[in-house]
């Protein structure tokens, strides 16, 4: 199947074949004809599916066919970087129509989204405190919204937006297009899809919470003091030149990110207390491979496209199960194949047999390097 299949407008298949695009992906294929026809749909698909694609490209065609000032169509995103990611893909595969992109979110000055929202918004693309903000202001005007968008629904309740949700929800008209993207399916996410959606098309690109079979996932059982110069010691010897690696938290990803430049490794981190200048520059130093180690929470990362990234460290395990899928599926996109690498200490096994019986299979255990058992009882560098 190609893209011409799909019913898409020449201005649209024009945009991605600018960008090297020639087959759309399983959630595209299914997505974009359902969208299209304006039904409501809840799908399942991963980071890293080509989803963003599978809601933008519909609504940009049907946003095409009338004009607006406010916005007609509208995408909730739970982080700052993901809402930035969908407006220029929104830009990119619109550059033919005559659609105005806005994307607003908190962390920089309001008014210049305030100025963008008076000349003219076509789609606006927002995170759900900054919309709020402007609503209240009297600055923004839901009324006319015929299509809305909750993207990573999953991880919006995971931070605590539902209330934010039901808010932005009353400020929409009552008759308008519903598409839901949730990694998981949680009690929750059942409940606000059943309030959320009418008659919805089901779409699951693939089996739930499974991570992708190209991903070589390996444990490493190593004591909590010994992680930093594991971690170095991999990024040296494997000649690595990306690595993702995730902590927990905000101060623990400040910390690893010092540790790890003191050893000679280019890092830098990012998270909620960052700057979004900060967070963008760190983002755009990565893919430009002008650093080695972005060190990231979960929240942070959420989101991020990462072309052809090959390796994943989770230097710390996740509390929640599903969080190790959503983190190792950032390597292994499009084809290309990826290492995801889990560094695990005594009192973290109970959070690696959760991720183990999520993924009914067990994750094999990595020999440590000579180095890194050295001055350590043989026993335990192997099973710490």
């Amino acid at each position: 199947m190609s893209f011409d299949d799909l019913g898409l407008a020449p201005e649209l298949l024009r945009a991605l074949s600018d960008r090297g695009y020639a087959a759309p992906t399983p959630i595209q294929s299914r997505a974009i004809p359902v969208v299209l026809a304006g039904a409501d749909v809840l799908a399942g698909a991963q980071t890293g599916t080509g989803k963003t694609a599978a809601f933008v490209l519909p609504i940009l065609q049907r946003l095409a066919a009338g004009t607006g000032c406010s916005p007609r169509a509208l995408v909730l995103t739970p982080t700052r970087e993901l809402a930035a990611q969908v407006a220029d893909s929104a830009r990119s595969y619109g550059r033919y129509l005559a659609v105005r992109t806005t994307v607003v979110f908190g962390g920089v000055s309001i008014q210049p989204q305030i100025a963008a929202l008076r000349s003219g918004c076509d789609l606006l693309v927002a995170t759900p405190g900054r919309l709020l903000d402007l609503a209240d202001q009297g600055v923004l005007d839901l009324r006319g919204v015929g299509c809305f968008v909750l993207d990573e629904a999953d991880r919006m309740l995971d931070m605590g937006f539902i209330h934010a949700i039901r808010r932005v929800l009353r400020l929409l008209p009552g008759k308008r297009q519903n598409l839901m993207f949730s990694a998981t399916y949680s009690a929750p996410i059942r409940e606000l899809a059943g309030r959320l959606l009418r008659e919805p098309v089901h779409i699951d690109v693939a089996a739930r919470n499974a991570p992708a079979e190209r991903i070589e996932q390996q444990v490493y059982r190593v004591p909590k003091e010994h992680k930093r110069s594991l971690l170095a010691h991999l990024i040296r010897a494997g000649s690595w030149t990306q690595v993702l690696v995730f902590t927990r938290t905000k101060h623990g990803a400040n910390r690893l990110t010092q540790q790890l430049e003191s050893c000679g490794i280019r890092a830098a981190a990012i998270h909620g207390n960052k700057s979004q200048g900060a967070r963008l520059r760190a983002l755009t130093d990565f893919k430009a491979r002008r650093i080695t180690a972005l060190v990231a929470t979960e929240v942070a990362a959420r989101g991020l496209d990462i072309k052809d990234l090959p390796h994943v460290v989770n230097y710390e395990l996740p509390n929640v199960p599903e969080d190790y899928v959503h983190r190792i599926g950032r390597t292994a996109r499009a084809g290309s194949a990826g290492r995801a690498i889990s560094l695990v200490a005594p009192d973290e096994i109970p959070l690696l047999r959760d991720i183990e019986k999520l993924l009914a299979r067990t994750l094999a255990i990595a020999a440590l390097p000579a180095y890194a058992a050295a001055g350590l009882p043989a026993a335990r560098a192997v099973a710490a």
